[in-house]
């Protein structure tokens, strides 16, 4: 058996065959993955530049004079913590409703402490409160326009300006440089359009 092999691989046809037929599978799973690419890019793409992509976001909590029972909080902070209408308040002024107690002398609302001019502080619920100042809704709207091609699934679960906040604030890849050293270890929560600002090691 070994021997017919042996002499059926060393006549040029054969090897022409084999060959033949590894370059059409080549060129079919080829065309097949630029298929693929090129519907991808196709749905990412916004058709008209025109046109305004739907984003959920409520851009009308903070201002809003409808009464709140309950709110959305920043939750993780040791000792402080933003609730969703803008306040930062020490976790021992937090009320049950998951508010900050705005009547505690610490407690502030809009409040950009350790916030740089580029939008970037180096505490993270200042950040949050900062972000959901209601002068800050263009900021964002362009940023959710721009980042509608590369990150349209990420931000289209993004439900109101809260959330929006709570996202952009987190450590971003806009923070890093080399994917593991902070661009500036002073200023590493941004909810601005730039990075920030590249320190000398």
């Amino acid at each position: 058996m070994m021997l017919v092999l042996r002499r059926l691989l060393k006549k040029r046809w054969v090897l022409g065959v084999v060959f033949g037929l590894s370059l059409i599978y080549f060129l079919t799973s080829t065309l097949k993955q630029e298929e693929r690419s090129i519907r991808d890019r196709t749905l990412l793409e916004v058709k008209d530049s025109d046109h305004r992509i739907p984003w959920k976001v409520r851009f009308n909590l903070g201002n809003s004079s409808r009464q709140i029972t309950q709110c959305r909080n920043s939750i993780q902070g040791k000792i402080l913590l933003t609730d969703e209408l803008g306040y930062v308040c020490e976790r021992k002024d937090l009320l049950v409703n998951g508010c900050c107690n705005v009547n505690a002398p610490t407690t502030r609302q809009y409040i950009c402490k350790s916030c740089l001019a580029n939008g970037c502080c180096s505490i993270y619920e200042y950040c949050v409160s900062c972000c959901l100042q209601p002068d800050k809704q263009l900021l964002l709207e362009r940023f959710l326009n721009r980042a509608a091609k590369g990150f349209q699934n990420l931000f289209t679960a993004v439900e109101d300006h809260f959330e929006l906040c709570l996202a952009k604030c987190r450590t971003s890849s806009q923070s890093v440089q080399h994917e593991n050293t902070y661009r500036n270890p002073q200023a590493k929560y941004c909810y601005g359009e730039s990075p920030p600002e590249l320190l000398p090691v």
